[in-house]
């Protein structure tokens, strides 16, 4: 800058560890900031005093170590299997504390064996609707149990080509300053539990976070923390070659509109897949699961199928990536019949649609056969009977194909609603 005053910026022109110092004399710190002495010719070019820091070109972050393409093969056609046409996912990682709500309900003893058996119910009645169950989430007592006869629940299912997944979260926890919101924790030592995870035969994993609808909530600060906690556990998850489902939750409580919820769900999704993008994460070995686009339980104005279905796609076209290669939705407190009649109506939705659209129920798969089971042994075909008729309904509303049926299940039409649920 000979004859000229040099611009103020200069001085505090800061060059980056691993990035390449532009020529120039009087270069003493490379990698902190630079006292810069009189130019070189090329640095006259490139360093023009009409330039900005802002319009100084630098190189891009990279991924380290970025996934082998047999790494990335893996994780997708987990991903692609789990939800292959008329497919979607059993949620059975009810905690221990869940199921005894679960079990006292219809009034059966809480107990690790009641909860094995009626579990076997479930999966071995999988061998009927293996065209309609693409993947079985575990809890982890669930992942080491057997059958009567020593047949590990985990071979059981690969057996019939389905496959093993496994909820690695450890339950939400208050997030310090806001009204009410939670954070998910599990990270600490997350990574030696996939990989001992995978050992064991889950090659799909689930983390939930919770968000809330008030007047108030969600927050920016919950936003972005649970963002970030579900795009590090996937992060982790990968790494240890295991799909990583993320579930940022909507919860139902409330008393908002449709178009309350819909507004929130498409900031959580956008910020959701902003630090997946920020963390590097594979989106075609991921899956989604979230809720569907619904009014408040407490909501007044009620809406069709097709409403909610409107709404739904509309705000996964604005937010999720079509290199995602499924979208699981939780049933998020529906009854059984509303849930699959939702998800039939979000299938047959004329908008243009990427991903797979189907099912990630617990609850919704799952009424009828507890109720029909009641803890005793001799209706277990009867519960048996219920799940397959459940899972046939969903698989088919995957499709787009559902039609409601009046012999629709013992707790069909039961709503499903908790408030504030928790696993």
């Amino acid at each position: 800058w000979k004859g000229q005053r040099a611009p103020a910026w200069r001085s505090r022109l800061r060059i980056e560890p691993g990035l390449t110092c532009w020529p120039h004399k009087g270069c003493r710190t490379l990698g902190s900031a630079h006292s810069l002495g009189a130019p070189t010719s090329t640095a006259r070019r490139t360093l023009s005093p009409s330039r900005r820091p802002s319009q100084i070109r630098v190189r891009m972050p990279h991924q380290y170590p970025a996934f082998t393409t047999e790494q990335k093969k893996e994780l997708s056609s987990i991903a692609q299997r789990i939800v292959a046409p008329g497919k979607g996912i059993l949620a059975a990682d009810e905690s221990t504390g869940s199921m005894a709500k679960r079990m006292t309900s219809i009034g059966v003893e809480n107990t690790e064996e009641l909860r094995r058996y009626y579990r076997q119910i479930l999966f071995q009645g999988t061998e009927h609707v293996k065209g309609h169950i693409g993947g079985i989430i575990f809890f982890h007592e669930t992942l080491y149990q057997k059958t009567d006869d020593g047949t590990p629940f985990v071979k059981l299912i690969k057996d019939k080509g389905i496959i093993p997944g496994i909820k690695v979260d450890l339950g939400v926890v208050p997030l310090a300053g806001t009204n009410g919101e939670t954070t998910t924790q599990g990270l600490d030592g997350l990574n030696e539990r996939c990989a001992q995870y995978k050992k064991d035969g889950a090659d799909f994993a689930k983390w939930r976070c919770v968000l809330k609808i008030t007047d108030t909530t969600p927050s920016r600060l919950a936003i972005m923390e649970n963002a970030n906690v579900l795009a590090r556990y996937a992060s982790i998850c990968q790494q240890n070659g295991i799909v990583p489902i993320v579930e940022p939750e909507i919860l139902p409580d409330g008393t908002h509109d449709l178009k309350r919820c819909q507004y929130v769900t498409e900031k959580v999704l956008a910020a959701l897949y902003k630090a997946l993008s920020d963390h590097h994460i594979y989106l075609e070995g991921t899956l989604l699961k979230p809720n569907m686009v619904t009014p408040g339980h407490a909501c007044t104005q009620k809406y069709s199928a097709e409403e909610i279905a409107m709404a739904t796609v509309t705000a996964l076209r604005r937010t999720v990536p079509p290199a995602v290669p499924g979208v699981t939705f939780l049933s998020g407190g529906q009854s059984e019949e509303e849930a699959s009649i939702n998800l039939n109506a979000i299938n047959a939705c004329p908008l243009h649609k990427p991903w797979a659209l189907t099912f990630s129920y617990g609850r919704a798969l799952q009424a009828s056969a507890l109720k029909a089971w009641s803890g005793k042994k001799e209706q277990t075909k009867a519960a048996e009977a219920e799940f397959i008729k459940r899972a046939q309904a969903n698989g088919q509303a995957a499709l787009g194909k559902y039609a409601s049926s009046a012999k629709a299940g013992a707790a069909a039409g039961q709503s499903l609603f908790v408030a504030d649920h928790a696993y």
